[in-house]
């Protein structure tokens, strides 16, 4: 099987996927074209409250997995791990994003159905941005079993609706065998996951897991809004996962829904009784503990499943919603984000002598900068230099808060633009990862597990970082 490799600096996928920066210069139709698809959802059967009503037992596992499908190495690098530690779990969730670029029917058969074809279980999943690229016709289809909607009616000429639909990706025509072809891969009764929409409810033990659809701009419609408040009613321990986290390198991001009020309004009603808000979208893992009047709810990044890394040694010194450095967990550790992205851009700008760090330079430098002990033993005796100093500022590393002037900010905010994530990387170690969540009645055990591309982690993926979260 040859592996294809997807590059973000390719003009051709940048302008595939150019549906996202049209929604916000010409206004966004996501919710019109999600209503559309939720009536036809309905017409052929599916239960209006949207609620997957399980069998599991009090006692049970699933896995969580987010921003998996470019079809490349690091995707299928993770496969191993994933598989290994997912025995004896229910089933999984894929956290947004399930296909890259543009979300094609015609791509679910490498970035989808053929990785996961050893997983037993059901796969359910929360579309992210880029498979709204093509108006969600592959997530609907592959997910839901659902035809093309009725198209909505045409706007009038000379519009800001009129010049968005002149520049819009459409969808592409499918080819139909090759589907037929990919489906064969999950086709085991065990195996089936219809879903409702592109937004629903879990019903699984004593919990319920509650998935929310935020579209090409990290909102949802007030339709979908009313029923997440609806379906967050009641005594029973919820977990949301989104496309759009909450909090993610250190800031908070409600997650607006149109007509009033905020994603989080609803997540820390304490009547709701939600434990953890789960989001992909950034591809990596961060853990941010917050108190809400005397309980703890978690908010977790996990868009580690296989997507090109985000890097984390651009994340500021964490002080936010009262979670600081010492509470807030992320992977890969910033410093060797650092490493890992001074190594990269070193080949690339042939400057290898001067970008590249060691795990120890890295690991020092971001302490001094962050005003943190050392993360690693080794960083502890490392120097650190001009050099360093400033090879971290050019690769957009974090500081502390109230060193960092108001002018430097847009300094450094260009220099991650243009230094860090904005391609793919496809040397190991990958730095992915992906979650399992043990469920009693009593509490959830959250493990982030990693994957790396080496093969002793595929053998025995390590755990990085592991949280009990209480249901009583």
């Amino acid at each position: 099987m040859i592996i294809e490799k997807l590059s973000w600096l390719d003009p051709k996928t940048l302008w595939a996927a150019r549906n996202g920066v049209l929604a916000s210069w010409f206004g966004d139709p996501t919710g019109g074209t999600r209503s559309r698809w939720v009536r036809q959802r309905e017409a052929a059967g599916a239960p209006a409250d949207k609620v997957i009503r399980r069998d599991d037992p009090d006692h049970f596992s699933f896995m969580v997995i987010g921003d998996t499908g470019e079809g490349d190495d690091p995707q299928y690098a993770v496969v191993p791990g994933f598989l290994k530690m997912s025995q004896d779990t229910r089933f999984a969730v894929v956290a947004s994003d399930v296909i890259y670029p543009v979300g094609a029917t015609d791509d679910y058969g490498t970035k989808f159905f053929r990785p996961y074809q050893g997983y037993p279980a059901p796969i359910y999943a929360i579309p992210g941005n880029h498979d709204w690229y093509e108006d969600l016709h592959g997530f609907m289809r592959v997910f839901c079993d659902a035809a093309p909607p009725a198209p909505a009616a045409p706007p009038r000429p000379l519009t800001r609706a009129w010049l968005r639909g002149l520049l819009w990706h459409n969808p592409s025509k499918p080819h139909e065998q090759r589907l037929a072809e990919a489906r064969k891969l999950r086709s085991a009764p065990g195996q089936r996951a219809d879903l409702p929409g592109p937004y629903w409810a879990i019903d699984a033990g004593p919990v319920r897991i509650i998935g929310i659809d935020t579209g090409l701009l990290g909102t949802i419609d007030a339709e979908q809004g009313r029923w997440l408040r609806e379906v967050s009613r009641g005594p029973r321990p919820k977990i949301l996962i989104t496309g759009s986290p909450l909090y993610v390198d250190g800031e908070h991001h409600p997650c607006p829904i149109d007509g009033g009020g905020t994603v989080d309004d609803i997540v820390r009603d304490p009547d709701h009784r939600y434990v953890a808000a789960i989001g992909g979208d950034i591809h990596n893992y961060q853990r941010y503990p917050v108190d809400v009047d005397g309980r703890t709810i978690q908010y977790v990044v996990s868009g580690g499943g296989g997507a090109f890394m985000h890097a984390t040694h651009t994340i500021a010194r964490v002080s936010v919603a009262n979670v600081t450095e010492k509470e807030f967990r992320c992977y890969p550790l910033r410093g060797d984000s650092l490493a890992f992205y001074s190594r990269l851009y070193g080949r690339r700008l042939r400057l290898r002598r001067f970008f590249t760090l060691s795990e120890a330079e890295a690991n020092a430098v971001i302490a001094e900068r962050l005003g943190i002990p050392p993360t690693r033993a080794q960083a502890a005796s490392a120097r650190v230099t001009r050099r360093t100093r400033l090879v971290a500022s050019l690769l957009g590393a974090g500081g502390r808060p109230d060193r960092t002037s108001r002018l430097r900010l847009p300094v450094r905010k260009i220099h991650t633009q243009l230094f860090s994530p904005s391609s793919a990387t496809y040397s190991p170690p990958f730095f992915k990862s992906f979650l399992r969540l043990d469920v009693t009645p009593e509490a959830v055990r959250l493990r982030c597990f990693a994957a790396t591309g080496n093969l002793r982690q595929e053998l025995e993926p390590p755990v990085e970082d592991e949280v009990t979260i209480p249901l009583a």
